[in-house]
């Protein structure tokens, strides 16, 4: 199974960016994305089941991001809104092989496959 994330980029605060992440060799998996800024432990930021009527978000990017997917296209997305300074960092997306059709997992040690990072930086 491989990940490849991409979207990132260097936006002003206010401003969006849609991060997507395509996977292959493998459907139907649960995925998440997660951020890391360099000496900090890999964050959670947003998870959508395998079955997309589910998703997950933390706290600090609940009402301004958006996790979706297209599974036709085994890809998901995280569309980025109302950015601010402290969104910036890598961006991970990762999937979980767990089958239960409303796994939304918040912890990185639930996710079985990462993809390498897209870097998101929001100048203020």
């Amino acid at each position: 199974v491989q990940l490849q994330a991409c979207g990132g980029g260097l936006v002003q605060a206010g401003g969006s960016l849609r991060l997507s992440c395509a996977v292959s060799g493998r459907t139907g998996l649960a995925m998440g994305w997660f951020r890391q800024n360099s000496g900090k432990e890999r964050e959670f930021v947003a998870a959508i089941a395998r079955t997309p009527g589910f998703t997950a978000y933390t706290d600090s990017v609940k009402d301004r991001f958006t996790i979706s997917r297209d599974n036709a296209k085994n890809t998901m997305y995280l569309q980025m809104n109302s950015l601010k300074p402290e969104d910036t960092a890598v961006y991970y997306c990762a999937a979980s092989s767990d089958g239960t059709y409303y796994n939304t997992a918040r912890a990185p040690r639930e996710y079985d496959y990462w993809g390498q990072g897209t870097l998101v930086t929001v100048s203020s």
